[in-house]
């Protein structure tokens, strides 16, 4: 088995453990200070976070957690909260308003597959819920822990990071901002929780400041990495292989690095962020392997 086939497979195991952690998150059962339970809402939320997909931004939490030795099960439940955060963006960035796509990982998307009312709920619940399980004792860490990782999370999914690189990417529909504006775009938009990811591993682990900052800078670096790699993507890929429209960017005129820079340039650039990601992972030796694989999966990927 080659190295990328044995990454492919942890994080195929990594997602599989996500996914039933999920499935009983979002079960009929009603939590204490909860009235009731809509099932449609319920269905919803299932659809847009059941859905397949890598698992790769609870996958690093996981990774980054176990580089710290931290507790498993706790690790397991901040991922999840965080893979609820992500899907709850991606059933708003679908919705009319905004990117306006019909297909979600193969599937319709949840305002196609209910009305859009709903799916605006189904992504406030998402939302919610994950602050919820992060917070809740269930989580077994420290209350200064939990709180730490509940702050974490929020800025970098609210207006200095996900949520605001939403805005400033609808805002370049009208005008297109240039080299910095993209990156800073990015960074927000795609990067903040993927760096967020990272960080709370070794939050989660009681990991001291420099490593926080370590791992962070990880989580920079392959969001970037990301990010060129689904814009390149976008122009190289179809919609059977990557089980949503592509294309979209460049008939929309949206700046990008890849159009800025060409593919050529952005394959380059992607190796020398990987040897980046590398290089910030080299105190930790081998036990940090899975997460340099991870790096390198994320500049390779074909879908």
């Amino acid at each position: 088995m080659s190295q990328a086939d044995a990454f492919e497979t942890v994080l195929e195991i990594r997602a599989r453990a996500i996914e039933e952690l999920l499935v009983r998150l979002l079960d009929e059962r009603i939590e204490p200070g909860e009235i009731a339970r809509p099932a449609r809402l319920l269905q919803a939320m299932r659809h847009g976070v059941l859905n397949g997909g890598k698992r790769l931004r609870p996958f690093l939490v996981l990774e980054s957690a176990a580089l710290f030795g931290a507790d498993e099960g706790a690790a397991l439940r901040v991922a999840a909260a965080l893979e609820c955060v992500h899907c709850y963006s991606l059933i708003h960035d679908d919705l009319p308003a905004m990117d306006d796509d019909d297909l979600r990982r193969g599937q319709p998307t949840v305002h196609r597959a209910f009305d859009e009312a709903t799916a605006i709920l189904a992504g406030d619940g998402l939302l919610t819920l994950a602050f919820d399980i992060v917070a809740d004792e269930a989580t077994a860490l420290s209350p200064d822990r939990r709180a730490a990782l509940v702050l974490a999370l929020a800025r970098a999914a609210g207006i200095g990071g996900m949520v605001g690189g939403q805005a400033l990417d609808l805002e370049a529909e009208r005008s297109r901002p240039d080299e910095t504006g993209i990156i800073t775009l990015q960074a927000m938009k795609t990067g903040a929780l993927i760096r967020v990811a990272c960080e709370a591993g070794a939050i989660v682990a009681g990991a001291p400041a420099a490593d926080r900052e370590r791992l962070a800078e990880f989580g920079s670096a392959i969001g970037l990495a990301f990010q060129l790699a689904d814009d390149l993507l976008d122009l190289t890929s179809d919609t059977a292989t990557m089980g949503k429209a592509t294309g979209k960017d460049e008939a929309a005129g949206k700046a990008t690095l890849v159009g800025l820079h060409g593919v050529e340039w952005a394959r380059r650039q992607l190796g020398g962020l990987v040897g980046q990601a590398h290089e910030l992972l080299k105190p930790y030796g081998a036990a940090a392997g899975t997460l340099k694989s991870a790096a390198s999966f994320v500049a390779t990927r074909r879908r």
